[in-house]
């Protein structure tokens, strides 16, 4: 009998948020030694992916308020990870653009991260892990 107190209920959901938190807690000791946060990352793999950008396409990028992406490209600009340049299609507007020592943390980052990723899916063979990521890129494509 299912009910509430069954265990069983959900536990492919409740498997797929522990293996997610598990990603999540060895990303966050990946990044330890970089002191960057998840969401000056996120901003930084947005600007490395599709290159320069104004504050607030950066905002629609990353789902956040123009304000919040304000504080974000400050904080990376504080570490010299971005500069505001000039759009050159139109002067009066600035343009958010990695540095080299952003495209470099970028680089080690995402090293880093696959190394764990590699490290939490190490007990699958590639078979399993080819079929893993193909039914993850399914249900993140719906």
């Amino acid at each position: 009998m299912h009910g509430e107190d069954d265990p069983d209920e959900d536990s492919l959901a409740t498997a797929f948020w522990l293996v997610a938190r598990r990603l999540r807690h060895q990303s966050r000791e990946a990044l330890a030694p970089w002191g960057v946060s998840p969401s000056h990352l996120r901003a930084l793999g947005v600007l490395l992916r599709h290159g320069p950008a104004r504050p607030g396409e950066l905002a629609e990028h990353l789902r956040i308020a123009p304000r919040s992406a304000t504080e974000v490209v400050d904080a990376l600009a504080e570490r010299g990870l971005v500069e505001r340049r000039p759009d050159p299609a139109d002067r009066r507007a600035t343009q958010v653009v990695v540095t080299d020592a952003g495209a470099e943390l970028g680089r080690a980052v995402r090293a880093a991260r696959a190394a764990e990723a590699d490290r939490v899916f190490a007990e699958l063979d590639d078979a399993d892990r080819a079929e893993l990521e193909r039914i993850l890129r399914r249900l993140a494509a719906d």
